[in-house]
């Protein structure tokens, strides 16, 4: 064992510990994958990442990131909190963006004033979910099918299906079912207004949608505070299909006593996904 610097990041919030924490292992050289998992499951967080000498021509880092259980290819409050943990730690851009390379290839980030935001990847699997699926999922979350407004895979490396919903309210009384939506990966948004269209005049804050994302845990179904895959996801999903503005706010971890808030914005042929990351924990930890 040796120390390594290490960092404690709080993601999609400018407040700390309204966000979505996530541990960043600066120098992740000489450890095993088996290192790796174990120290991410005792962290106890949704997320750890491990920083390590790139591998592909351009890439400023290479990153591994883990949650319980299993490495991910991509995710993307790992990959804002780690480009927040580089950059304070000292890390110089070759170019105008940060490039961080991981499971799926190279993702481009920016920086955006307080914020940092990352080009969404490509999805993997899009258009409309089975209606078989549909139907299993409106029982888990305990609405009706019809409540389900439209539904589209949103896989871009972790496999969610997305459903929306006709308003905020009814996503924040959602209390999922974990035995029916076993092995689920499903996030859920809804719009903010007072409407099932949202437009300015209708907005009750800054915010246009409500996002909750459920997974699989132990013998129940988690839920992650503020999750960047899944916004990256389904903004490609609603701003193609016209039911999202191309720039817009979302909010995620209300139930849950988090404040995320994740800004999208599409501009050209990228829609970039952004959030402002604070340091809660500077130091080193012995691995």
């Amino acid at each position: 064992m040796k120390q390594r610097p290490f960092k404690q990041v709080d993601v999609f919030t400018t407040t700390p510990y309204l966000g979505n924490p996530l541990a960043v292992v600066l120098d992740g050289s000489g450890l095993s994958t088996q290192e790796m998992q174990h120290f991410t499951n005792w962290t106890n967080l949704s997320e750890a990442t491990f920083l390590l000498p790139p591998t592909q021509a351009g890439a400023e880092y290479k990153v591994r990131i883990f949650c319980p259980g299993r490495e991910l290819p991509f995710a993307g409050h790992p990959t804002l909190g780690s480009c927040h943990a580089w950059l304070e730690a000292g890390g110089k851009p070759q170019g105008d963006y940060v490039v961080q390379e991981c499971g799926i290839g190279l993702v481009k980030l920016r920086r955006d004033g307080q914020r940092l935001a990352f080009a969404a990847p490509p999805l993997r699997k899009g258009g409309p979910l089975p209606e078989a699926d549909v139907a299993l999922i409106a029982r888990g979350l305990g609405v009706a099918r019809q409540d389900i407004v439209d539904h589209a895979w949103c896989d871009n490396g972790p496999n969610w299906r997305g459903v929306m919903l006709a308003s905020a309210q009814q996503v924040l009384a959602l209390k999922p079912d974990a035995a029916i939506l076993a092995g689920l990966d499903i996030g859920v948004v809804g719009p903010r207004g007072k409407v099932g269209v949202v437009g300015a005049t209708q907005r009750e804050d800054e915010c246009a949608f409500e996002v909750r994302a459920f997974f699989p845990g132990n013998n129940s179904m988690a839920e992650d505070p503020v999750t960047g895959s899944l916004n990256a996801a389904l903004a490609q999903w609603l701003i193609g299909a016209g039911l999202a503005p191309p720039e817009y706010i979302a909010s995620q971890g209300t139930a849950l006593g988090r404040a995320g808030r994740v800004h999208v914005q599409q501009q050209g042929g990228d829609i970039w996904i952004g959030g402002a990351s604070v340091t809660c924990v500077d130091g080193t930890v012995s691995l």
